[in-house]
């Protein structure tokens, strides 16, 4: 799997990282997210599924 975060779209939610803190943080200054890895592990596929799914902006994006 390999994940995208789209910046620009980002409202600064923090969905993401609620469901997989591994993969995605959030700047200091704004809020935006980042990734901390676009190729997660495994066992965390699920969890980062979930996270593009209850994202409100449609940021992320994931290529299976």
């Amino acid at each position: 799997m390999k994940v995208k975060v789209d910046q620009d779209k980002c409202i600064s939610s923090g969905q993401c990282v609620s469901h997989a803190s591994e993969v995605f943080d959030q700047r200091d200054e704004d809020g935006v997210a980042f990734l901390l890895t676009e190729n997660p592990a495994t066992e965390l596929a699920e969890d980062v599924r979930q996270a593009a799914a209850d994202c409100p902006a449609v940021a992320i994006h994931l290529e299976e």
